[in-house]
C-alpha cells in the first residue's frame, strides 16, 4: 500500500467536524487527498458527511466485504466503503471522520495514522452546552468519558481552542505532508 488512511477523532465539542470541513474546503483541488464519506445507520440531512443506510443494509455490506472499516458509537453503526481501499493502494491519502474507540483498536501500521482534535475541558463543556443536544447530565457524562481515551495512540494532535482557521490549517498541513510522503514512497516503489 502506497497511500495512507488518516483517522481524525476527538471528544464531543472539540470541533472535529468543523476542522475537517475547513481542511476539506481548502484542499478541494487536491486529487491526492480524499475525504471519505461514511455510511451510518442514522438519518442524514442536508450537509451531512455521511450516507444513510439501514441496519440491514449495513450488515449486508459488512458481511459481503463492502466495508473496509466499521465501528459502533452512540448507538449507531459507522462504515467506510471498501472502494476507498483502491485510493489508498493508488497512493492517495484517505481521511476518515472516525471515533476514538475505533482508533484505539487500530494496530500501528505504516499506512494508518490517527489525528486527534482536542480542546480543554472548559471549551468542550461550553461547546456542548451551546449545541443544545444534550441534557446537563449528558454533557457531564461526555466529559467524563474523555478519561477513557487518555492513552490513545495518536500520530498528531491539534488543539482547536482559538481560531478555527488555525486548527483547520494544521490539519491541512498534516494531510499535505502525508501526501508528499506518499508521493515519495510511490516514486521509490517504482
Amino acid at each position: 500500500m502506497n497511500g495512507l488512511w488518516v483517522f481524525v477523532c476527538g471528544p464531543s465539542g472539540a470541533g472535529k467536524d468543523s476542522v475537517m470541513n475547513w481542511a476539506a474546503t481548502h484542499l478541494a483541488g487536491r486529487q491526492d487527498i480524499v475525504f471519505a464519506r461514511r455510511m451510518v445507520t442514522r438519518k442524514s440531512h442536508a450537509g451531512s458527511d455521511h450516507d444513510e443506510v439501514t441496519a440491514e443494509q449495513f450488515v449486508r455490506l459488512n458481511d459481503g466485504g463492502g466495508l473496509t472499516w466499521w465501528w459502533e458509537a452512540h448507538g449507531f453503526c459507522y462504515g467506510i466503503d471498501a472502494r476507498y481501499d483502491e485510493q489508498v493502494a493508488a497512493g492517495k491519502v484517505v481521511v476518515v471522520n472516525g471515533s476514538r474507540e475505533h482508533a484505539s483498536a487500530l494496530k500501528a501500521a505504516e499506512h494508518v495514522r490517527v489525528v486527534q482534535i482536542m480542546a480543554n475541558a472548559e471549551h468542550l463543556a461550553s461547546r456542548l452546552e451551546q449545541r443544545g443536544r444534550d441534557a446537563p447530565h449528558e454533557v457531564s457524562q461526555r466529559l467524563a468519558r474523555n478519561a477513557c481515551f487518555s492513552n490513545l495512540r495518536v500520530d498528531h494532535t491539534i488543539f482547536n481552542q482559538i481560531a478555527l482557521a488555525d486548527a483547520g490549517r494544521q490539519l491541512a498541513d498534516y494531510l499535505l505532508a502525508g501526501a508528499a510522503f506518499c508521493a515519495t514512497r510511490c516514486c521509490v516503489a517504482r
